[in-house]
């Protein structure tokens, strides 16, 4: 970040700010967290922020070493941006700031949906491992929501989530991002989700089912994620 902006400060808190402090900077690193990106589909992710500003924090985050851009080989041959290595250790630090968060009610002007990587977020900052402990072994699902996808993987009580196809998922669920949130943090019903249309579930829908209630709430007051 340009000088101007430094705290100013010899504390590693205050030299961290100096990096990762500008707004939007953080939900940058939260947009890449789960492998590369487009400019477009970073700005589709981060719904709040201008095309200029966005700009900005992209190189403000290249120059600092948080983030790389690099072309995508053929066929694609698409320019996109990714984290360093230095900007994936960032992971541990947004998963403490999401659950510091998530009680605080969210501002009336608030996005009513997730992003997509958002809400992989969010089930890595309420996933609860004491709900685990009667498994045994790996258990894979895949997540299709949109035209993303990503696969959760439960094993020994902790949960890894990563963007892609996989070809092992117990149980597969395609729905829109709303209906996983309503199914993960309103609890709705998984059922009443596949017969008004809004979810289709392949595999296991009783192992999908479990992990569905596998998570804390997002809202600390009534249980659901504010909307």
């Amino acid at each position: 970040m340009s000088g101007s902006r430094s705290y100013g400060d010899l504390c590693g808190i205050a030299r961290a700010l100096d990096v990762v402090g500008e707004r939007w900077a953080l939900l940058v690193v939260r947009e890449l967290m789960f492998g590369p990106k487009r400019f477009v589909d970073l700005h589709r992710g981060l719904t709040g922020v201008s095309q200029n500003v966005l700009s900005q924090r992209l190189r403000e985050l290249e120059d600092a070493g948080v983030i790389n851009r690099r072309v995508l080989g053929p066929p694609a041959g698409a320019r996109v941006y990714e984290l360093t290595r230095r900007g994936r250790d960032l992971e541990p630090v947004l998963l403490a700031l999401g659950r510091w968060g998530s009680p605080i009610p969210p501002a009336s002007t608030s996005a009513t949906q997730l992003s997509t990587d958002a809400l992989a977020f969010a089930l890595k900052t309420t996933f609860a491992p004491a709900a685990t402990d009667h498994l045994r072994g790996r258990h894979r699902y895949q997540l299709r929501l949109g035209h993303d996808a990503f696969h959760a993987e439960v094993t020994d009580g902790q949960l890894r989530i990563e963007r892609g196809e996989i070809h092992d998922a117990m149980a597969t669920i395609a729905c829109d991002v709303v209906t996983l949130q309503d199914l993960v943090f309103a609890k709705r019903d998984l059922d009443d989700a596949v017969r008004a249309g809004d979810a289709v579930v392949l595999g296991d829908v009783s192992a999908l089912r479990w992990l569905m209630q596998s998570f804390g709430t997002v809202d600390g007051d009534d249980g659901e994620l504010a909307r």
